[in-house]
């Protein structure tokens, strides 16, 4: 009976430490996941050889497991766009280095996992004593801002303060779930959902759709939505989201979970 119950006793401390531990490696794996979402936009890899990219605005880091290429940090810099098409090309080097990096718009599958990721990834990578450069292929995404997740009322619309009579029910609001890259709210008449598109600085609200309810006249919903679907630049502060394309401010926001 005694042996029972120490197995016993040892399998709860066993399955305690356990979730302890899951708890702990959880909450680490969380933190530096947004911390490194700010310092990096964009993440590609590839297998055979396994390897990596990591590009920020002050760093592009290479790493795989090519002997002589395990790590390499290269100085970041502007992308080179295509002009008919989603492709940005980065040409960087440093003191024993130079690569070529690719990035376009293409789903892509990974090859040993089978999951489809929105940009195909191609990394043209030499030593400075080698002839050849490597070419590698793989498929990467951007990291949508880990701040825009929460929940946003209108505050301002197209440069005015809105008040209750705009909207006749409730202040307009958005859901934002940055891991998935979709919305959902209130448009001050009907509710709405949708998907964003998000490239670094670049943030688009794309297929907005919203129930039929009629709007009472007057209701500011159509004048939202408009600026909404215009939004091309975003910033965080102050507890604000505000909303802006090349004419100017469009919509400002307040947290509220």
């Amino acid at each position: 009976m005694k042996k029972v119950l120490s197995i016993v006793l040892f399998l709860f401390l066993l399955v305690g430490c356990k979730t302890t531990a899951n708890k702990d490696a959880a909450g680490t794996t969380s933190t530096s996941s947004t911390e490194e979402d700010l310092k990096y936009y964009f993440k590609g890899t590839g297998n055979e050889p396994f390897w990596g990219i990591k590009i920020g605005n002050e760093e592009i880091v290479f790493t795989s497991l090519i002997p002589g290429k395990e790590k390499i940090t290269f100085p970041a810099v502007e992308a080179i766009r295509a002009m008919d098409a989603n492709v940005k090309m980065y040409k960087v080097s440093n003191e024993n280095t130079s690569a070529t990096i690719t990035i376009q718009q293409l789903d892509c599958q990974d090859s040993m996992s089978g999951a489809i990721s929105p940009y195909s990834v191609k990394v043209e990578i030499k030593n400075n004593s080698e002839l050849e450069a490597k070419k590698l292929s793989g498929c990467g995404k951007y990291l949508t801002d880990y701040r825009l997740h929460d929940i946003w009322v209108l505050e301002e619309l197209n440069g005015y303060k809105v008040f209750a009579t705009d909207f006749q029910k409730e202040f307009p609001r958005l859901e934002i779930n940055s891991t998935e890259n979709r919305f959902s709210g209130f448009g001050g008449c009907n509710s709405i959902t949708g998907q964003i598109f998000f490239e670094k600085d670049l943030l688009r609200f794309t297929k907005v759709v919203s129930t039929l309810m009629a709007c009472p006249q007057g209701n500011k919903e159509g004048e939202f939505l408009k600026a909404l679907q215009s939004t091309t630049t975003y910033s965080i502060g102050n507890n604000q989201l505000t909303l802006s394309n090349p004419s100017g401010k469009l919509i400002v926001f307040k947290k509220v979970d």
